[in-house]
């Protein structure tokens, strides 16, 4: 085994991967890395300068804009860090949601992020969530968890985060988002949504966050105990 370990945590949108790996991080000593938060970020970076039109990405503007960009977490709080600025409230708005599945479908967005991502463990142990960790990211990667959960169930989920972040939003446009969004990342023509062959999948449409965790740590030190 190498001095440092992978965990990929894969799955759908609204499923809790983002709790899930800074759970298992914290419990390791492992850095945590919220891959999606740096698609989201992309997303902003791209609306904020109007490179989005007509819901599509306007490759020209964008390129250069992107590949100018810092995109890295405080250490502090782990919040997401846009060229120095903290957008963890603005990346999870709907709008960002909204587009984020048409952003993260182009290579030269997704290579350039990827780059960011894998230079990440080359420093330490990490745990990072995302789409398409397992798969492309870190296919190596010593243990690969898939999570999964209905998608109303889902929904209700988001709903309620958007609710407590006194988003004026009602279920049913939560709900559809849900479903447009699972369409579009098993669909997108870059690296889409899979579970890989060697994940583990957890359903956690009726776990506690205490019960997956549990479920979680159960694979990992099986997984990471072979290898030792």
């Amino acid at each position: 085994m190498s001095e440092f370990y992978r965990i990929a945590v894969d799955g759908f949108s609204s499923c809790g991967k983002s709790t899930l790996a800074r759970q298992i991080a914290e419990v390791l000593g492992a850095v945590y890395i919220d891959s999606g938060a740096m698609y989201r970020a992309a997303t902003l970076l791209a609306l904020q300068n109007k490179c989005i039109i007509n819901n599509q990405l306007d490759t020209g503007c964008f390129r250069p804009v992107i590949q100018h960009a810092t995109i890295e977490f405080n250490a502090g709080n782990n919040h997401l860090l846009l060229n120095e600025q903290d957008v963890e409230t603005e990346i999870r708005s709907p709008e960002v949601a909204d587009h984020v599945s048409e952003v993260a479908t182009h290579g030269f967005v997704r290579e350039i992020l990827v780059q960011m991502q894998r230079s990440y463990s080359e420093k330490a142990s990490v745990v990072m969530d995302g789409r398409d960790i397992g798969t492309h990211v870190f296919p190596d990667a010593e243990v690969k968890i898939f999570l999964t959960a209905e998608p109303r169930i889902r929904a209700e989920r988001r709903f309620q985060e958007l609710r407590e972040n006194s988003v004026d939003i009602s279920f049913d446009e939560v709900f559809e988002n849900v479903k447009k969004r699972d369409e579009k990342d098993q669909n997108r023509r870059v690296a889409p949504l899979r579970k890989a062959d060697d994940a583990v999948e957890i359903n956690n449409s009726y776990l506690s966050r205490n019960e997956q965790l549990d479920k979680a740590l159960e694979i990992i030190y099986e997984k990471i105990g072979d290898l030792s």
